[in-house]
C-alpha cells in the first residue's frame, strides 16, 4: 500500500514562479533540441564522414525513444517521486549531450541521440506532471499553462536562431554542448526550488508498459519511415498496422488490470478528451506549417537558416503574447470552449492568407501578416488545450495524464509532417513533371499551398468539434495532498 498522503503547504506565489521559469527552461530545451541538431546536421556529416542514408537515424535516433516510451516515463515519476526523476533525467540529459558533442564518430553520436531521446521521455512528462501539482488556484493555472505554451510554441523558431548562429559561427558539437547550460540552470532550480513528492503507485503494469512502448515506436517509425519512403511501402504498411494492433491490444490491458499504466479515466473525461484531440491536431499542423514555411524561405525565397530563424520572430512573438495573455482573459468570460475555437479559427485564418505565397512573394506583404495570425492562433489553441489536458487529474495521475499530452503532441507532430509532406510532394508531381528550375520551383510552392489547404480544413473541423464537445467551464484539479518523498 502507498504511504499515508500528509499535507503539504503550496509553494510561496514568488517561488512558485520559479518554479516555472525552470521547468520552462527544460522544456525548451527539449524541443530546441530538435531543431539545432536539425540545422548542425551538415556540419556533422562532413566532420565525421557519414553517409546521406545514414544521416536520418541522427533525427530518428532521438524521435523514436522519446515518442515510445513517453507513457512509461509518465508513470515512472508517479511512482518514484517527480523531482528524483526531475533530477536524474536533467543529469543522464547533460551527461548524453556531452558525450554527443564531444562523439568522435558517427554511432557515438547516435548512441548519445538515443540517451537523448530516452531522458527526454522522462524530463518532459514530469516537468508537466510538477507544474500542474504546483498551480491550483484556477487564474494562476491559466497564466502558467499559457506561459508554458508559450515556451512549446516558441522553440522551434528560437531554434532556428540558435542553430543558424551556431552552425554560422562556432561548430556543431555547439548544438549538443548548449543544453549543458539548459540543464545546468535547471538542475540548480530543481534541486533548490522543487518540493519532494510521494510514492504515488507502488506497482508498474508490466504487459501495458511493453505493449504501450511497442505500439508508440512502431507508429512512430512508421510515420518517419513513411516521410521518406512513401505510404504504400510494404515496411511503412506493416509497421503502421503492428502499432494500430499493439494499440488496441493496450486498450484492452488498461480495461483488465487493476493498476494500468494509463487509466482510461484520464482519456475518457470529456474535457481531458476533447483537450487531446485539440493537441493532437494542432501539433500536426504546427510541426507541418513550420516545415513548409521553412523549406518555403529556404528553397524558394533563398534564405539562410540564420534569417529564417529572424522571419519567424514576429510568428513566435504573437504566439507568446497571445499564450500569455488570451486563454486567462477569455476562458473565466466566455468559457473554454470557445477561447480554443477561436484559436482554431485564427490559425486557419493566418493559413489562408499564407496561401496567397508565390515565387517572388515578399515577406512584408506575403508571409509577416499570416504568420502573426498563424502564431496567435496556435498560442490560444495551445494554451488552452494544455490546461484542458490536464485538469481534474488526481495527484497521482498527473505524470501520466502529462505524458499523454505529451504522446498526443509527438504523434500527432510525426503524423502531420509525414502526411502533409506526402500531399505536398504529390502536388508537385502533377506540376512539376517539366524539369526546368523555374517550373519545378513553382510546383513546390504549389505543393506548399495544397499542403495548406489540407491543413484549413483540418482546423476548422476540429475547432467545430471542440467547441460542441468541449463542456465550458474547465474542472478544478484534485487538491489531494503529496506525501513527502525522501
Amino acid at each position: 500500500m502507498p504511504p499515508a498522503p500528509t499535507t503539504s503547504v503550496a509553494p510561496a506565489l514568488a517561488k512558485r514562479w520559479w518554479i516555472l521559469a525552470t521547468l520552462g527552461i527544460v522544456q525548451l530545451m527539449i524541443i530546441l533540441d530538435i531543431t539545432v541538431v536539425n540545422i548542425a546536421l551538415p556540419g556533422a556529416q562532413a566532420d565525421l564522414g557519414f553517409s546521406n542514408a545514414d544521416r536520418q537515424w541522427v533525427i530518428t535516433g532521438y524521435a523514436l525513444p522519446f515518442g515510445s516510451l513517453l507513457l512509461l516515463g509518465g508513470r515512472v515519476s508517479d511512482m518514484i517521486g517527480r523531482k528524483t526523476v526531475f533530477i536524474v533525467g536533467l543529469v543522464g540529459f547533460g551527461i548524453a549531450s556531452a558525450i554527443g558533442g564531444a562523439a568522435a564518430n558517427f554511432p557515438t553520436l547516435v548512441a548519445a541521440r538515443v540517451g537523448q531521446g530516452v531522458l527526454a521521455a522522462v524530463l518532459a512528462p514530469a516537468a508537466l506532471a510538477l507544474l500542474t501539482v504546483t498551480f491550483t488556484d484556477p487564474h494562476e493555472r491559466a497564466r502558467a499553462f499559457g506561459i508554458f505554451g508559450a515556451i512549446v510554441g516558441i522553440a522551434a523558431a528560437i531554434g532556428l536562431l540558435i542553430g543558424g548562429s551556431l552552425t554560422q559561427w562556432a561548430s556543431w558539437r555547439w548544438a549538443m554542448y548548449i543544453n549543458l547550460f539548459f540543464a545546468g540552470a535547471a538542475l540548480i532550480g530543481g534541486v533548490l526550488l522543487l518540493p519532494r513528492s510521494g510514492r504515488l503507485r507502488p506497482t508498474l503494469d508490466l504487459p501495458g508498459a511493453c505493449t504501450a512502448t511497442a505500439a508508440l515506436f512502431s507508429l512512430v517509425y512508421g510515420f518517419s519511415y513513411a516521410d521518406t519512403h512513401g505510404w504504400l511501402d510494404p515496411i511503412t504498411i506493416s509497421l503502421l498496422a503492428i502499432g494500430l494492433v499493439l494499440a488496441l491490444v493496450f486498450m484492452v490491458l488498461q480495461i483488465r488490470v487493476t493498476e494500468p499504466l494509463l487509466p482510461l479515466r484520464i482519456l475518457f473525461n470529456r474535457t481531458r478528451g476533447a483537450s487531446y484531440v485539440g493537441i493532437f491536431v494542432i501539433a500536426a499542423a504546427s510541426f507541418a506549417s513550420y516545415l513548409l514555411l521553412t523549406y518555403y524561405m529556404q528553397l524558394i525565397l533563398g534564405y539562410s537558416p540564420l534569417k529564417t530563424g529572424f522571419a519567424f520572430l514576429p510568428m513566435a512573438i504573437a504566439l507568446s503574447i497571445a499564450a500569455m495573455t488570451v486563454p486567462a482573459v477569455l476562458i473565466p468570460r466566455i468559457g473554454a470552449k470557445l477561447t480554443v475555437a477561436s484559436g482554431f479559427v485564427l490559425t486557419a485564418t493566418g493559413l489562408m492568407l499564407l496561401t496567397r505565397i508565390a515565387l517572388g512573394s515578399s515577406y512584408d506583404m506575403h508571409i509577416l501578416p499570416g504568420t502573426v495570425l498563424l502564431g496567435m492562433g496556435f498560442g490560444v489553441a495551445v494554451a488552452t488545450a494544455y490546461q484542458g489536458s490536464t485538469s481534474g487529474i488526481d495527484i497521482d495521475d498527473a505524470g501520466v495524464a502529462s505524458a499523454t499530452l505529451t504522446t498526443m503532441q509527438q504523434v500527432g507532430g510525426s503524423i502531420g509532417t509525414a502526411l502533409l509532406n506526402t500531399i505536398a510532394a504529390a502536388a508537385r508531381f502533377v506540376r512539376g513533371k517539366i524539369p526546368e528550375p523555374t517550373v519545378f520551383a513553382q510546383a513546390q510552392v504549389e505543393g506548399f499551398v495544397t499542403a495548406f489547404w489540407w491543413v484549413i480544413g483540418m482546423l476548422l473541423v476540429t475547432g467545430l468539434v471542440l467547441a460542441i464537445l468541449l463542456p465550458n467551464k474547465l474542472i478544478e484539479n484534485s487538491d489531494q495532498p503529496i506525501a513527502p518523498m525522501l
